[in-house]
């Protein structure tokens, strides 16, 4: 079994693979302040009750890929694979690791793991020039070229963060769930602030995606849009762009780097 741990600003996205799939998975939040002593003690809670492992740590653990974006976080998750995990292979993605996609930006040792892993993930499933856009704690949107090299991306606030802003800094809004309202003009606050959330991100994935594409690609059309990340479902039914929904993009991209390092180590 392989275990992948995908570290984000907001949630930690953990992923259990039996050779290509994905039997199990678990999301849980991110917490700088965590030791990895308490990171163990998680782990060990979540998995310890999956029938294909065994109740002590690491039973049934045969490797681990984790990408972070959280330097505090992969600090402390290192430790965890070299008290706990001692024996097991380990690939910690950053500088030096090989993930066979070149980065072709002005300063690649700033480009974030995840954005890296997911380029990695688009180009062993669709191949090709692809743009993938994740909505995380930011909505970040990588474009991969027709020879599979990672050329650069777009950063924009994310969905919750937008919520978020709203409810602070507007002083008759509040925060509200996120979630799809009954029409595009809003009948009440609640509503006319979940349409702007939803069409709103909607617009601005289908205005930065067709803006990429044409400076990706002679033709646009070849393009595979793929879309990934926890909130990406409230934006999938209104966006015009989007090829592909793959939730566990970040993951597959770890298991496919586990397995390009691993026998290197």
């Amino acid at each position: 079994m392989l275990l992948t741990i995908d570290v984000g600003n907001t949630h930690t996205v953990l992923g259990l693979f039996d050779g290509e799939d994905i039997v199990e998975h678990w999301r849980i939040s991110t917490d700088a302040r965590r030791t990895a002593d308490e990171l163990a003690v998680l782990l060990q809670g979540l998995m310890g009750m999956h029938p294909l492992l065994g109740e002590e740590l690491g039973d049934g653990i045969d490797g681990i890929a984790i990408c972070a974006t959280v330097p505090s976080v992969l600090h402390e998750l290192r430790e965890v694979t070299r008290r706990y995990y001692g024996d097991v292979p380990a690939v910690l993605v950053e500088p030096g690791v090989k993930t066979g996609v070149p980065i072709l930006t002005d300063h690649p040792k700033e480009v974030g793991a995840d954005r890296i892993i997911n380029a990695v993930a688009a180009v062993e499933l669709y191949g090709g020039p692809a743009i993938v856009v994740d909505f995380g704690t930011a909505t970040t949107f990588d474009a991969v070229s027709a020879r599979g090299e990672y050329v650069g991306g777009v950063i924009a606030p994310g969905i919750e963060i937008s919520v978020e802003a709203l409810g602070v800094k507007g002083a008759q809004l509040r925060k509200i769930e996120v979630a799809r309202p009954r029409s595009v003009i809003g009948k009440n606050t609640v509503e006319a602030m979940q349409s702007g959330i939803v069409y709103g991100f909607a617009g601005q994935v289908d205005g930065v995606v067709n803006r990429m594409a044409r400076e990706l690609a002679s033709d646009p059309d070849d393009v595979t849009v793929i879309a990934t990340g926890g909130l990406a479902p409230m934006v999938l039914g209104e966006s015009s762009v989007i090829d592909e929904h793959e939730p566990w993009l970040t993951l597959m991209g770890l298991r496919l780097v586990y397995e390009r390092n691993v026998s290197r180590m």
